[in-house]
C-alpha cells in the first residue's frame, strides 16, 4: 500500500476528530484484507470528519483499483475541496478503470468547486475523451444543473426565479 505508518505523524492524522475515526484510519493502514480496507475507507468517507480527507487522497494512489475506487467514493461523500486535484488526476488518467473515472466525475460534481466544474466542462468538450465518460459527465453536469457551454471559460448567468 502507498500509505504507511509513518504518515500517522503527519498533519492530517493529527486533525482527526474522534477516536473512532482514528481506529478506521489505523485499519486502512494496517489491514491486509482489501475488503476490510475498503469498508473502513467507506466508513471514513461517511464519517463527516474532514481530517480523514488526507488519507483518502493518499489512497487514490494505491496500487489496488478497489482501494482507489473506494477512496474516490469516500471523497465524494466528504466533499472536500482538498481532493479536487487528485480527482482531476484520476479523471485524466486514461489507464484508470472507466468505473473509477466515473466515480471521480461524480465526486468532482458533488464537490462543485469552480476548478472541479471547469475540469468537467473541459473533459465534456474534449472530443478525444471516451464517449461513455463524456456522456456520464454530461449527466452529472445536468444533475447538478450546470449548463454545459462549448467554451470552457464561459460562465453561464442564472436568473433568480424569485425576483
Amino acid at each position: 500500500m502507498a500509505v504507511n505508518a509513518v504518515r500517522m505523524d503527519d498533519k492530517w492524522f493529527c486533525t482527526l476528530k474522534t477516536g473512532r475515526t482514528r481506529r478506521l484510519v489505523e485499519k486502512v493502514i494496517a489491514e491486509r484484507n482489501t475488503e476490510e480496507r475498503v469498508q473502513a475507507i467507506m466508513e471514513l468517507g461517511n464519517s463527516g470528519d474532514h481530517g480523514a480527507a488526507g488519507l483518502l487522497i493518499d489512497c487514490c494512489q494505491d496500487l489496488d483499483p478497489e482501494i482507489r475506487r473506494g477512496a474516490i467514493v469516500g471523497l465524494q461523500n466528504l466533499r472536500s475541496g482538498r481532493a479536487v486535484g487528485v480527482l482531476i488526476d484520476c479523471l485524466r488518467d486514461k489507464d484508470e478503470l472507466p468505473e473509477t473515472r466515473k466515480h471521480a466525475v461524480a465526486a468532482l460534481a458533488a464537490i462543485g468547486s469552480y476548478r472541479a466544474m471547469q475540469e468537467l466542462r473541459t473533459r465534456y468538450a474534449d472530443m478525444d475523451e471516451d464517449s461513455d465518460i463524456r456522456l456520464f459527465i454530461g449527466g452529472e453536469l445536468d444533475r447538478v444543473r450546470i449548463l454545459v457551454s462549448p467554451a470552457p471559460g464561459h460562465v453561464p448567468s442564472f436568473k433568480n426565479p424569485f425576483h
